[in-house]
């Protein structure tokens, strides 16, 4: 189904001015701009994937990842084909980059309704949208997600965080929560391997945080990238520094995929130093991702463990109802993050 576009700019000649991410592709009648999903239709900006899903399952929250948010539960996780990146290494290369190797994008349709339905059927507390990258759907996740806050639902985006400012602030109106995937401290690797920027990445964090909606924060390190541990201090003291310490890094381990299949996976050494520097950072949660072992929760000040993890999923929550630790009554950063039972 097409649906006409949001955040874009008519100019002369038909041609189109997108506004939806950083990219600001001008687009000419017949063209599309660089995510290959939004099409200009005489001099009208069409989205070509609105209703048009790759990807619907119910996962837990853990797995977005989402550590600080309502943990415990479950989100329906939808995606639509495209992305508005090309990652040499993207784990899910084969529906982010399906337009660029197939043109056919026809899915069976899918109304905003029957998503919100289907995430409550499956008792889902949620609605992420995921998989890939969910700006250029924005459209349909809009819709969805104007439906799902009305009847109760959150709703979190995981995202590579290039949409503009004025997106941001349209998604500070349904939007709970985000994990950006901040994919470098480089713009040299933004540029070369990923076909983008990265200070619009970095000032779109600013503005979620600015705006309220919960943030936290993952790297996917990628040996000979991004995991320079100079470059990951900077990163980290970009996180502590202009985020906050209260934000959560989700420092996560590669494995080989699409363009970077031989390069090796990541080793856990450098996963674990990486934290380290976190740490060293002063930031309050540093986590360990794609290792497939507990990734608990301790506080901060007094050092209890006040949740615990296992891979994906929560197996003791000891924070009190008012978000704070039962030992030393700190408050623990985060949005219900009392939401299981307790034990």
């Amino acid at each position: 189904m097409e649906k006409e576009a949001l955040f874009y700019d008519r100019l002369a000649d038909n041609v189109v001015q997108c506004k939806l991410c950083a990219h600001h592709c001008l687009v000419k009648p017949g063209r599309k701009g660089i995510c290959l999903v939004r099409q200009n239709n005489d001099g009208i900006l069409y989205s070509l994937t609105y209703g048009n899903l790759i990807a619907q399952h119910d996962d837990p929250i853990e797995k977005k990842p989402l550590y600080h948010f309502l943990p415990g539960s479950h989100a329906w996780s939808i995606a639509a084909p495209g992305c508005n990146f090309q990652c040499e290494w993207c784990q899910n290369w084969e529906i982010s980059q399906m337009p660029r190797y197939s043109g056919d994008l026809s899915n069976a349709f899918i109304s905003p309704d029957q998503v919100v339905q289907d995430a409550v059927d499956h008792k889902c507390a949620a609605i992420a949208y995921t998989y890939t990258e969910p700006t250029i759907f924005y459209e349909f996740s809009r819709d969805v997600g104007l439906l799902a806050k009305a009847r109760g639902l959150r709703n979190v985006f995981v995202t590579n965080g290039y949409m503009t400012p004025e997106v941001i602030r349209d998604l500070s109106t349904w939007l709970d929560a985000a994990n950006v995937d901040i994919k470098a401290f480089s713009d040299t690797a933004y540029q070369k391997l990923i076909k983008a920027s990265l200070q619009p990445v970095l000032q779109a964090c600013r503005l979620m945080k600015e705006q309220g909606i919960w943030l936290e924060i993952t790297t996917l390190v990628i040996p000979g990238v991004n995991d320079d541990l100079e470059e990951m201090k900077q990163l980290a003291g970009f996180i502590a520094g202009e985020l906050g310490v209260e934000t959560p890094w989700h420092v996560s381990r590669y494995y080989p995929s699409y363009k970077f299949g031989r390069v090796a996976a990541t080793p856990p050494e450098t996963i674990r130093k990486i934290v380290e520097v976190g740490r060293s950072a002063g930031l309050y949660y540093v986590y360990e991702g794609n290792l497939h072992r507990e990734t608990s929760t301790y506080c901060p000040k007094c050092g209890e463990l006040v949740l615990s993890r296992g891979s994906y999923f929560v197996n003791h929550n000891k924070i009190t109802d008012n978000s704070k630790c039962p030992g030393c009554g700190f408050l623990l950063a985060g949005r219900e993050i009392y939401n299981i039972a307790h034990s």
